[in-house]
This record gives structure tokens, sequence and C-alpha cells, in this order.
């Protein structure tokens, strides 16, 4: 990123890339579409991101720092662990709708980019405050003392998988339901939950 005297303009380029990256990924997309998208002239561009890929990971680190402010906020929140992994369930599910395999393939794949290291920093920055906050949970009695963390971390994303199996979510009358039930099944099991906790 070069400069950031007019945050609108810069912010008009990030979400129009945005759009154009979800949807069509990012190799596909020019500058000169992402201009017309944002109604910015190339030069405009220019005067804020040195090219595609500078844009591409300013975009990508506004999303993954805002996944990280909306997870941090469910988990501040006074509510039962178990609504809060609910909620956590659900954020992954809204920050990965619209995603085109293009973009997934773009950046695990075009090392030009630059995107893969970042993302396994950001992945990697998330998943330690993650495994933190299970175990404080544990050390609070709202989950099982001595499973192991990663374990927990590893099943979620399983659940976040299952919540958008199309056979799966045909059993249920919408996606909501499907999260309540996979939480559920998460945390309790085929025993009936204590209320009173």
């Amino acid at each position: 990123m070069i400069s950031s005297e007019n945050p609108t303009k810069q912010q008009e380029l990030l979400e129009a890339a945005g759009e154009l990256f979800m949807k069509h990924g990012i190799r596909r997309v020019t500058v000169a579409e992402i201009c017309q998208e944002a109604g910015v002239s190339k030069m405009t561009f220019y005067k804020y991101y040195s090219n595609k890929a500078d844009l591409a990971k300013a975009y990508f680190l506004k999303v993954a720092n805002k996944g990280m402010e909306d997870y941090r906020s469910i988990m501040r929140q006074d509510i039962a662990f178990a609504t809060k992994v609910q909620q956590v369930i659900q954020l992954k599910l809204k920050n990965t709708e619209g995603i085109s395999q293009e973009f997934v393939k773009d950046i695990y794949q075009d090392k030009r980019l630059g995107l893969h290291k970042i993302i396994e920093t950001k992945k990697k920055e998330s998943l330690n405050e993650m495994l933190r906050d299970f175990e404080q949970a544990a050390a609070k009695g709202a989950i099982r003392k001595g499973i192991n963390s990663q374990f927990i971390v590893y099943f979620l994303d399983k659940i976040t998988e299952m919540a958008v199996d199309e056979k799966l979510l045909a059993l249920y009358r919408n996606e909501q339901e499907l999260i309540m039930e996979l939480t559920n099944f998460f945390f309790y099991g085929l025993g009936i939950k204590d209320e009173t906790k």
C-alpha cells in the first residue's frame, strides 16, 4: 500500500476489488476492471496500490482483521460458551459465503501474489487465540477439562463443513437450525442437556 490520503477512494477500491476477487478470483480480474467497478481512474489506483497483488493483500488483511474483531466480540459476550461457539460457526460460514473456487486457488497456488504466507500467519494467530479461549473455558468448567483443544478446533472446522452439506441441510428447515443441532451435539452428544448449568 502506498498512500491513504483519500480513504473514501481507497475504500471504494477495496470493496470493488473484494467483490470481483470473490466472484472471479484474483488472476482473472484486471486493474482496469477494478477501477471501472470502483468508479476511479487508473491514476487513482496507483496512488494507493503499486499493483493488483498489493491490493489483494490489503483486501485480505482487511477481511482477516474484521473476522478477528468479530470473533473477539463474540467471545467477550456474557453468554453460555455453547452459544458463543454457535455464533463462531455462523461467523465462519458468513465469512466464506460467496467465495469462488478461483479465489481460493489463486490464494494458495499463485506464488507471485504472496498471499499464502500472509494467510498462514493470520491463520496461526487466530488458531492460537482460539486455543487460549478454549483452554480458559476448560479452566472455568464450561467444557470438559483435559480435552485436546486442538481437537476442538479441528472438529469445529468439520462442523462448519457439515453446516453446508446439502444432504444434511435438507433434513432441517434452515442453516441456523442445523448449526444449533451440530453445536448441541458437539457439546452434549446424545445425552440430555442440563438447562440448569
